[in-house]
């Protein structure tokens, strides 16, 4: 496939190697005009913002992923395959599950399991199992450890369903030690390992699936603000290592 994509409307170049990505469009542009310097509207196809500027000097792209696996789906493999993009770094909220998490900690996602069939089009004899790279979960633990914010690793859910009538069986999910549910982390997963490339989710707790607890706007805005810095330390760090870039 040509670029510019079907989705993305941006012209090769005009997106990072890291990609920061909210599922949200209108977050999307938040972060760049409040983290980034100089952003610059690269792609507003479908209304789905992508945004480039420096953090630290260093180039960062932030585009929304939209809701759910396969939305999620699409933009990564787009950003993977056809842009050169070596890390998608997914920041977003979660709802917790672990009675361990409160609101507002932050959590990465060293496993995404799944009800959802996005695997079955690789074609496996098996269950795969979903998993961040290694080296930009160690780098965000680093980055995150350096402005002192404890981040909480684990094997969170991705789910398919926002609204449940109660038959997802979220007590059975508890009992495997699943930390909180989200909606996109295992097909980002899924896309980075088949273009060989990395992936990470990082979230923020704004609810509890056995709590009556959620974030106000204020909180959010707060705990979101680390969750961000943190991922954008990680694109940062990530400065050092090879790439294996299409361009090259």
């Amino acid at each position: 496939m040509s670029i510019p994509t079907p989705h993305i409307s941006a012209a090769y170049g005009e997106i990072a190697k890291t990609v920061l990505m909210p599922g949200d469009p209108l977050r999307a542009k938040f972060i760049a005009e409040t983290f980034l310097t100089d952003p610059v509207l690269v792609n507003n196809t479908r209304g789905v913002q992508g945004h480039t500027g420096k953090w630290k000097g260093v180039p960062v792209t932030v585009m929304a992923s939209g809701m759910g696996i396969p939305s999620m789906g699409i933009y990564s493999w787009e950003l993977y395959n056809f842009y050169g993009v070596e890390n998608i770094i997914r920041v977003g909220s979660a709802g917790a599950i672990s009675d361990n998490l409160k609101l507002m900690d932050v959590i990465a996602g060293m496993a995404a399991s799944t009800d959802s069939n996005f695997a079955h089009q690789f074609g496996l004899n098996g269950t795969f199992a979903p998993s961040a790279d290694f080296t930009l979960l160690t780098e965000a633990v680093a980055a995150a450890g350096e402005r002192g914010v404890k981040i909480t690793v684990g094997n969170i859910l991705s789910s398919d369903n926002f609204y449940s009538d109660g038959s997802d069986n979220m007590d059975s999910w508890k009992k495997m030690g699943i930390l909180a549910v989200e909606m996109e982390a295992a097909g980002l997963y899924m896309n980075a390992a088949r273009a060989g490339k990395r992936a990470l989710c990082i979230c923020t707790i704004s609810d509890h699936i056995y709590r009556p607890e959620a974030l106000a706007a204020e909180e959010r805005q707060l705990s979101f603000k680390q969750m961000i810095e943190i991922a954008l330390d990680t694109a940062v760090r990530m400065e050092k290592y090879h790439y294996s870039s299409l361009d090259k």
